[in-house]
């Protein structure tokens, strides 16, 4: 059975002690606490210790997905007081501007896989260069990521065959053309199940898609993604596939 849960963000944007209730009243065990912006940051670092996240069998933390370099100080003395907790904290490549200053983090990193929008973490090839410079750092793959910069998905089998091994956690969402997240289509779900086979069940599933205005429900997004990552005959002969044609 896969673990499936839910960023803050995507269940009451900013508000995580809404998330949290909400989160807790339907038994979701799988979270990420979201600071995607970095308005957001010093106040869910500084009420770390005062939430109880004991209902959660795997917690992991969205560090800001964008700042300066002006900023980055300020954004790495706020995530040390995360390394207490041993927790994961997920940061997109393009603001590890200093390599030393990350590296205390070890293998509480987590590296995200980028879209399109971005000019590094994007292929297997781009993540492999980043592991170089933080090689304890694990992998938070973006599948949604992965199908924007090839809908094949051939590049998301050359993420999961080459860096499979530091996987930690998976992030699932589907977004429109302006990069909005919204509930996943069926089409995104055919995609995904073609590397399900790839993802051990015991790597935890963060869903990103939006549900804090009532664009679907806890619910529906968990069977969605229940789907999504089904390892079915299909997924097997799609994977099979890929290996065949990257030969």
């Amino acid at each position: 059975m896969r673990s499936i849960g839910f960023s803050t963000g995507a269940v009451a944007r900013s508000d995580f002690h809404a998330a949290l209730s909400l989160l807790t009243a339907n038994h979701i065990q799988v979270l990420e606490l979201s600071a995607l912006r970095l308005s957001e940051l010093a106040t869910l670092v500084s009420s770390m210790k005062h939430l109880d996240l004991s209902g959660f069998s795997f917690v992991s933390f969205h560090a800001p997905s964008r700042f300066e370099l002006s900023d980055e100080a300020f954004v790495v003395d706020c995530l040390r007081q995360l390394l207490p907790f041993r927790i994961p904290v997920v940061v997109h490549p393009d603001v590890l501007y200093t390599d030393s200053r990350w590296t205390p983090f070890g293998d509480t990193l987590l590296i995200e896989n980028m879209d399109t929008r971005k000019k590094i973490g994007r292929s297997a090839h781009e993540l492999t260069e980043l592991f170089a410079r933080f090689p304890e750092a694990g992998l938070c793959f973006d599948i949604r990521h992965a199908r924007q910069v090839d809908p094949t998905m051939i590049e998301a089998y050359r993420i999961l065959t080459q860096h499979g091994f530091r996987l930690r956690q998976i992030h699932m969402s589907e977004a429109d053309t302006a990069s909005h997240h919204r509930p996943t289509s069926e089409y995104a779900i055919r995609a995904f199940q073609k590397v399900a086979k790839l993802i051990p069940l015991s790597v935890p599933i963060i869903l990103e898609t939006l549900i804090d205005e009532g664009q679907s429900d806890i619910s529906t997004e968990i069977k969605t993604a229940l789907r999504a990552f089904e390892v079915s005959e299909q997924s097997t002969a799609s994977t099979r596939i890929a290996s065949e044609t990257l030969r």
